[in-house]
């Protein structure tokens, strides 16, 4: 005599399988990926002429592959680029190699010292991520830290804190974020 052969039910298996995917899709959390929050500029026009910029306008930062800074052709730190960037921007020791500033009447200001200062910003293809992050966030905080000052003078308010979009565009346009960013290449440091 045969035995009978015993079979699994192997129907649920399916609806089971189902329900774990959507338990771990539930209650997995996903990384969001956090960028660095620019504005680009809008394409140029070819027949528009760039404007003529001063050399003493232009404060140069080199970041190699070795992620060591060159700000202005001298050795820089990363603790101390916040400080050297509101300083080179603000100019208030009216330095004559420093960017010029110009007296402007903005609404909701007022007249106001608006630099002609530009960050020119060039890294290494070897420069780590975590060395370029370092650098932009410097880069960032010494801006904001320039309008909070400005903000607060003007309005007892933060940046921030600003509820008035006419207060905030005022901020802005006194204290641009002027930031060049080159296209990375191999500029040495090996």
């Amino acid at each position: 005599m045969a035995r009978p052969i015993n079979e699994i039910n192997a129907g649920s298996m399916a609806d089971i399988a189902f329900l774990l995917l959507i338990f771990f899709l539930v209650t997995t959390t996903m990384d969001v990926d956090t960028g660095i929050i620019r504005r680009l500029p809008p394409p140029v026009d070819p027949t528009v002429e760039p404007p003529d910029i001063r050399e003493r306008n232009v404060m140069n930062i080199l970041v190699n592959n070795r992620d060591q800074l060159l700000v202005n052709r001298e050795p820089g730190d990363i603790s101390i680029l916040r400080d050297r960037v509101k300083r080179f921007i603000q100019n208030r020791e009216n330095r004559s190699d420093w960017p010029e500033k110009r007296l402007q009447e903005i609404e909701s200001l007022g007249e106001v010292y608006v630099s002609r200062g530009i960050i020119s910003l060039k890294n290494d293809r070897g420069t780590s991520y975590q060395m370029y992050i370092q650098v932009q966030n410097e880069l960032a905080a010494a801006f904001n830290e320039m309008r909070d000052e400005l903000a607060m003078d003007k309005f007892g308010l933060r940046y921030e804190r600003l509820n008035n979009p006419d207060w905030t565009n005022a901020i802005n346009k006194a204290i641009p974020m002027a930031i060049s960013e080159a296209e990375p290449e191999d500029i040495g440091g090996r």
